[in-house]
């Protein structure tokens, strides 16, 4: 064989080598990722109910998985915040998120009543002109004055949300005098309006944190948020409340439950 096709030949099986290198480092990746989903449940559903995951080459054996894969789905919920790895004990979970439901028109302090007592700091509140968008969603003629609030909401003092809420200013004027430190406006909107509160379209979407949301929510900047944009309306079907709520995507996570119907 010439030399000039010794090296081709050469050069051919080491790219070979490099590709077949390659798609096995996707291939544990992929499965990182897979097995990083099934102990993140577990972690969020209190699976280890000590707070500290089997050793590495039990999850290996329980997984079908090799150390290497285990170590690196570790990885990722370590970067996620959720475990962290202790010399001589091991890796032990070191955050938990809180459920918040979607299947329920619900106030955040409702929603996570059984988790401790949720605060509301007001950052902002009083009326401002309706930019079009809002008065479109919420039925007022545009530039009408509404109630505008801003609230950072915490649970055990650490911060979960900041809170942009819009409400109709012949409603919101009763808000003005109201204890919104300890109370969901959900709560107060039934006794001022005299309703209960009918149903919500809600949109969720993450999205990256800016720089004043996530100093506002001890969070990084740029870090990943959850987005929920609610509307909600009384039971006669008038809306009453536009909120734009974006939650640290580390402490809260999202859950419903579905019926089929077609």
């Amino acid at each position: 064989m010439p030399p000039s096709d010794r090296i081709r030949d050469h050069a051919g099986q080491g790219a070979t080598t490099v590709a077949a290198h390659r798609a096995r480092r996707r291939l544990r990746a992929d499965q990182a990722r897979q097995l990083a989903d099934l102990l993140r449940h577990q972690v969020l559903a209190g699976g280890f109910p000590d707070g500290t995951l089997p050793h590495e080459t039990t999850l290996a054996t329980d997984y079908r998985a090799t150390r290497n894969t285990v170590r690196q789905a570790l990885d990722l919920l370590r970067a996620e915040g959720l475990v962290d790895r202790l010399p001589g004990v091991g890796t032990v979970v070191v955050a938990r998120k809180y459920p918040h439901g979607l299947d329920q028109l619900m106030g955040l302090a409702e929603t996570l009543r059984e988790h401790g007592t949720v605060t509301n700091e007001v950052r902002t509140m009083g009326p401002a002109p309706a930019p079009a968008p809002v008065a479109e969603r919420l039925r007022v003629p545009a530039g009408t004055d509404v109630l505008y609030i801003e609230r950072l909401r915490r649970l055990g003092g650490l911060p979960l949300s900041l809170d942009l809420t819009y409400i109709p200013l012949d409603i919101g004027t009763a808000l003005l005098g109201a204890d919104l430190e300890n109370t969901d406006v959900f709560r107060l909107l039934e006794s001022i309006t005299g309703q209960r509160l009918g149903h919500a379209e809600i949109t969720l979407e993450a999205v990256n944190a800016d720089t004043h949301s996530a100093a506002v929510l001890e969070a990084p900047r740029g870090a990943a948020v959850l987005m929920l944009e609610r509307l909600t309306h009384l039971a006669d079907g008038r809306p009453v409340d536009l909120e734009f709520i974006r939650f640290r995507g580390d402490r809260i996570t999202m859950s419903g439950l579905l019926h089929r119907s077609l």
